[in-house]
Parts: structure tokens; C-alpha cells; sequence
């Protein structure tokens, strides 16, 4: 018997009926509490939308439409009618940042014809703060009377048209078949911060999804997110184009060269159908942008499973010890790692075909289980797109012998896969995703991809899904000096942009004050402790494979043993102090609650998540100075009783006192420069 994999409630209040028309004028449909309001307008026979919070214009007239194989529904279009419904339903999320959650929305959708009488729609749903929309398109008739089942998509001139006096938080989409061994584009450029719209992106490519404009009007701010989201093997992945004219960024398909060219960059699909949930939040505060679960309200499971799938943490060899420790003694050492913290999983990274071997691979599955740690494997997901030549290689784009391998995994109980250097938005790249995860839950396997790109509500969609890189992630802080520099500013910009849209699998928590094997030499962390700790809560994935070593404990049968009353971060010795180790065991990697609470995208971050009856609030420190906030909490009590993982101001050093909520409104808390800080409310 399958399992559900959630319970899905849905009420239609009110018909949805089409009125037959003739005018043109201005359609609104607003968000239940009225201060979302979106505009619709046919002009000239192009048809606009425009958008409004609270009397602020958030997005100008901004262009609807596209141009397909079988006609043109981008102009000289006529009304045919509208129809209004109202959706009020909830569902369960697992994966993300609620683990229930209640949708309310109200849903517009106008029937336009061309010149061919061609009919399409274009369905808005818009809540308090979240605008979904998308194109219907039904069967058609040609003229010659013959029906249409099919579409391609030539272009969609999809767009949206800010204020003039807005800035933006964005980051670039590369070049294709650049970086790595031909692996990009993968969704791993630097942000630009508060930008005028005017300043052209990195590569000339426009920028990928998700992206944050700020829009200031008097003393007031607007915020606006643009992302998108229900893509899968029936369309390509978008981006925004650079700007055109005075505030205009139009949706992009991807590029000819990805993929090393292979596959059309003109998505099809079969009649009727529509075209993926393009989605806009909005707000005066950061606060809807952090918690919007949009990208999930208005997709479907695509399959159903009969697993039941269990999230926690993992230790990786290869974040600080590499391709070397890709090996069968090293790969023990992390083993006892996890088991000696508690962990659910060790990830076993590349070259482990051939520095292990498959044969050998199974005795040491065994022995991980043996030690009550499972494990998840690492692989390609090409060899003819790129040019990786680590394994193993060409096996998950081969339906055949990636069928023989999920069935070989299954039969050892391996739980899961990281799949690797996609490099590509094209629909034949969309496909390949699903095929690999529904290939992987007919086995029981959840999936993780990297070098890839973002999820696009996929949580909800795909069981098993559990998490996509898709962000210059915490591999770069080995690689790169510079990228330790400014660990502190990309944490703090993770939560407002590319976290707040899906999973975010970044990797990262280094004990480790030098970035490599021995604690010594390669790159220096510059965040303290506590930063680090405070990422395991601002960062949200359900499975979360930290960059710890085995020289972060003390020998195994020591552990109790203190560490110098002075302890130094600075010192050669990789031992970790005691506090931070047990943080990491007791932390949860899943939420049921998420609370923005102050920040700035690029400075400072606080969020709170419960889990249970537990919070975890926590906040990191970028602005280049040590930062005191006086926060308000309402997850807290008079009274209440709490842990404080804290940086000392004179060593830097993190430390763990206790906390007596006397004002919930007014919890005082000081971070170092690149710090951070944790509460942890005692359970009850």
C-alpha cells in the first residue's frame, strides 16, 4: 500500500463562472485582508498587470503573453470573459519552513482570444502577500480546422516593470559551458547589493531566480520577490533579462550553449496544459519575503511514495579532507564521526568507484550500518555534457544502468544520493531531475543535487527531493580566501534571497578554524564559532551535511574530558570546544514554525524556527563591527527559561550561559564582526 505523502484539503467558496464580454476596462483582484492588489488591463490588445501594497505601487503595467508554434498570444488579443473563485485549504510541508500550512486566495482569471480565435487564460491567485500567475492554454483549432494537441513555446513576454527609484539584490546567470570542467551555468555567482536597475548583469545574461528588489517610496520601503515555481518535465527553467527601457525585466529561456548545446531552449508540452506558476511576494517589511511559502502553495505532488523518508544530519569527508579521503580507512574515520555525534548519515562523495570500488563499496555500506550510520553516494549526472571526469560518470543519464544501480543501492540500503554538475535550465535538463528522483523513489532513495539549479517547489512536488546546492555554497570557503572573507555578508543574504524559495543544501559549519586536513595551512575562517552555529538555523534543509572532522573531538573515550582553561580558536590543535559539538548534536534540521525577526540582506540576519515545542533563534553579524540588537521575540515568555550560545567580546571564543526572559519585546543580544548567537528555549 503507498503512503501519502500529505494530506491535501481544498474548498471552492465560490463558483467560478465566466462572464461573457465585450469592454475593456481594469480588472482587480485583491488579497483577503485588501492591501494586495493586482490590476489587469488589456491595451491596445496587449495585455498588462500592474501591482499595489497598501496604496504603494509596487510593479508598473508589465507585460503578459507568448509567442508559441501554433500562434501568437502576446497581441492584438480580445476579452472573452473572467471568472472569480476563492480558495481557502492547507497542507503539510515536511521540508521547509512550516510544517503545516493554511492557504487563503483569492483567484482572477480572464479568457482572451487572438486573431485566430485562439483561446488561452491567464489565472492570478493573490493572497495577503504572495502573487502566483500563469498561462492555461486548451486544445486548439487552426484554420483549417484541424485540432491542436501540442504546443511549443517560442517566447513568453512575461514581465515585470518597476518603479524607477528601486535597487536591487541579484546575482547573474553566468555563461554557459564555463567554470569547472564546462559544468556552469549552476546558479553559483556573487550578489550585487542595493544596485541601481541600470547596472548590467556580470555575463550579459541577465539573473536567475530568486530575486529581491527593493522599491522606496518617501520614508518607506517595498520589497518585492520574483521567482517562479511547479517546474518540472514539462518546461524549461526562466531567468529575468537584464534590464530593457525604464524598469523592465522580461523572462528569459535558457541558452542555446547549455547543456554543451544539446536540447531546445523552446519548452512543449501537450494540450491542454499550462506553463509553470510565475510568483511575485511583496511587503513593507523583509518579513513575507523570509516566510512566504508560495513556492509550494499552488503545486501538486507528481507522484505519491511508499517510503517514509527520515531527514537529519551527516558528516563529509571531502569539504575539508577532499578527493583523497575519498578512500576506505578515511571514510571509516567519518563513520565513527557520526556515530560518535549522534548523525543519521555519512555522504560518501566522488571517486569512490574507483578509490573504493563497487564490490567493496557494499562491505563498507554494511559496516556503516553496522555502526547504526547509513549512507548516501555520490554521482555524476553526465558524462557528455561536460567535462567531469570524476566518478562515477554516466551512469544517472543512462536510463538503463541508472535503473541497475538504484536497484543495487536498494538492495544494500543505501539511503540516498548526491547528484552532481547538471549545468543547465533546458526542459531535457527538467526531465532528466525527474527522472532521476522518480527512478530513486521507486527504491526508496532520497536525492540531493549539486552544481545544479534552484528548486522550484519541488519539496512538495517530489517526495524524496531533500535539498539542491544551486548557491556559491561552503566548498567555495576551501577554494577560495576571498570567499572565507566574506562568508558572514553571504550568510546573511542566503535567508532573504535563494533560501527563501526552497531547500538550500550549502554544507557548511566549519570547526575547523584553518580550511583543510590537520587544521593547518589552506584557507583561514574568519567567523567565530557561534556564526557558524547560528548557520544550522538560518540555513533551512531537511538534511544537512556538515563540514565537521574527526579532529574536531578529542580522541574517541575522551570526550569528557575539558578542554585548557584558555582555550584558543586561533591555535593549531582542530579540537572544537565541547559546546559547539554538543549544539550540533541536539539541533534539528526540520522546522515547524519560521519567524522573521530583524536583518538586512547582506548585514545582519535574526530568524526564528520551532521545532516542537523548542525555538531556535539565531542571528549572524556582517555589517563589519560588533553589532548589539535589542530584539523583539514573541515566541518568548516573561520568565521563560533559555540557553545563550554567545561570543565572548574580548576572545571571540563562544560561550554558553543561561537566560532569563524578563521582556520578550526587549532581549538585548551582542555579536562580534562575522559572529553570531543562539537561543534555545528550554523544552517545557
Amino acid at each position: 500500500m503507498k503512503r501519502k505523502f500529505l494530506t491535501f484539503h481544498f474548498s471552492l467558496l465560490a463558483f467560478f463562472t465566466f462572464c461573457a464580454t465585450s469592454f475593456a476596462q481594469t480588472v482587480t483582484v485583491s488579497g483577503p485582508d485588501g492591501k494586495l492588489k493586482l490590476n489587469f488591463d488589456l491595451k491596445d490588445g496587449k495585455p498588462v498587470y500592474s501591482v499595489t501594497y497598501d496604496g504603494q505601487q509596487m510593479l508598473d503595467d508589465s507585460p503578459l503573453g507568448f509567442v508559441a508554434n501554433i500562434g501568437d498570444f502576446s497581441q492584438n488579443l480580445k476579452w472573452v470573459g473572467k471568472g472569480t473563485a476563492t480558495f481557502q485549504y492547507d497542507y503539510d510541508l515536511r521540508a521547509s519552513k512550516f510544517s503545516k500550512v493554511q492557504v487563503n486566495s483569492n483567484q482572477l482569471v480572464i479568457q482572451l482570444k487572438n486573431n485566430r480565435n485562439q483561446y488561452f487564460d491567464v489565472e492570478f491567485r493573490v493572497s495577503n502577500n504572495d502573487i502566483a500567475f500563469r498561462y492555461r492554454i486548451p486544445n486548439q483549432e487552426d484554420r483549417v480546422n484541424e485540432k491542436k494537441f501540442s504546443i511549443r513555446i517560442m517566447k513568453e513576454v512575461t514581465g515585470f516593470d518597476f518603479p524607477s527609484q528601486t535597487t536591487t539584490f541579484l546575482t547573474p546567470q553566468s555563461h554557459a559551458m564555463i567554470g569547472w570542467k564546462g559544468t556552469k551555468p549552476s546558479y553559483e555567482e556573487e550578489y550585487k547589493y542595493d544596485e541601481p536597475m541600470a547596472t548590467r548583469s556580470g555575463y550579459g545574461h541577465g539573473y536567475t531566480f530568486p530575486c529581491l528588489f527593493r522599491v522606496p517610496q518617501g520614508t518607506q520601503n517595498g520589497w518585492v520577490l520574483i521567482s517562479e515555481t511547479g517546474v518540472d518535465s514539462r518546461y524549461c527553467a526562466s531567468r529575468l533579462s537584464d534590464m530593457k527601457g525604464d524598469g523592465l525585466y522580461t523572462l528569459e529561456f535558457p541558452m542555446p550553449e547549455e547543456n554543451n548545446g544539446n536540447g531546445t531552449i523552446e519548452p512543449a508540452f501537450a494540450l491542454p496544459g499550462a506553463t509553470p506558476w510565475r510568483t511575485i511576494t511583496v511587503g513593507h517589511s523583509l518579513k513575507p519575503i523570509v516566510e512566504t511559502t508560495v513556492p509550494w502553495d499552488y503545486v501538486e505532488p507528481r507522484y505519491e511514495t511508499a517510503h517514509n523518508y527520515k531527514y537529519g544530519k551527516g558528516t563529509w569527508s571531502w569539504i575539508v579532507w577532499q578527493d583523497n579521503s575519498i578512500c576506505w580507512d578515511d571514510q571509516v574515520k567519518y563513520i565513527e564521526l557520526a556515530k560518535r555525534m549522534g548523525f543519521q548519515y555519512v555522504l560518501i562523495d566522488n571517486w569512490w568507484d574507483n578509490n573504493i570500488g563497487k564490490e567493496r563499496m557494499a562491505d563498507l555500506i554494511r559496516y556503516a550500518q553496522s555502526q547504526g550510520v547509513d549512507v548516501f553516494l555520490w554521482y555524476s549526472s553526465s558524462g557528455w555534457w561536460n567535462d567531469i571526469e570524476q566518478g562515477p560518470i554516466n551512469i544517472m543519464s543512462d536510463p538503463i544502468i541508472r535503473k541497475q544501480y538504484m536497484r543495487w543501492m536498494q538492495q544494500l540500503g543505501v539511503k540516498g544520493i548526491k547528484v552532481d554538475f547538471f549545468g543547465g535550465d533546458k526542459q531535457e535538463t527538467l526531465r532528466l531531475y525527474e527522472q532521476i528522483l522518480t527512478d530513486a523513489d521507486d527504491c526508496g532513495i532520497m536525492v540531493i543535487f549539486h552544481g545544479c539549479t534552484i528548486p522550484r517547489g519541488w519539496e512538495r512536488m517530489y517526495p524524496n527531493y531533500v535539498g539542491s546546492e544551486a548557491v556559491l555554497a561552503s566548498e567555495n570557503i576551501y577554494f577560495s580566501q576571498g570567499a572565507a572573507d566574506k562568508e558572514a555578508k553571504d550568510a546573511a543574504t542566503h535567508p532573504f534571497i535563494r533560501n527563501t524559495i526552497g531547500c538550500m543544501e550549502f554544507g557548511g559549519c566549519f570547526m575547523n578554524r584553518h580550511i583543510n586536513r590537520g587544521n593547518t595551512g589552506g584557507n583561514t575562517r574568519r567567523t567565530t564559532d557561534c556564526h557558524e552555529l547560528a548557520t544550522c538555523v538560518l540555513f533551512q534543509n531537511p538534511i544537512q551535511n556538515f563540514a565537521i572532522t574527526p579532529e574536531n573531538l578529542p580522541a574517541a573515550g575522551t570526550d569528557a574530558q575539558p578542554l585548557p582553561a584558555k582555550y584558543d580558536f586561533n591555535a593549531k590543535g582542530a579540537i572544537a570546544p565541547p559546546l559547539s559539538m554538543d549544539f550540533l548534536r541536539q539541533v534539528p534540521t526540520t522546522w515547524d514554525e519560521t519567524v522573521f525577526i530583524d536583518g538586512y540582506p547582506g548585514k545582519y540576519c535574526v530568524l526564528a524556527r520551532r521545532h516542537g515545542a523548542q525555538w531556535y533563534i539565531a542571528g549572524n553579524n556582517a555589517t563589519g563591527a560588533p553589532l548589539t540588537l535589542t530584539l523583539s521575540l514573541p515566541m518568548l515568555e516573561k520568565g521563560m527559561s533559555a540557553t545563550l550560545y554567545s561570543d565572548n567580546p574580548k576572545t571571540r571564543e563562544p560561550q554558553q550561559t543561561a537566560l532569563k526572559v524578563s521582556n520578550p519585546q526587549k532581549v538585548k543580544v551582542t555579536m562580534a564582526d562575522q559572529g553570531g548567537f543562539i537561543i534555545v528555549t528550554n523544552l517545557p
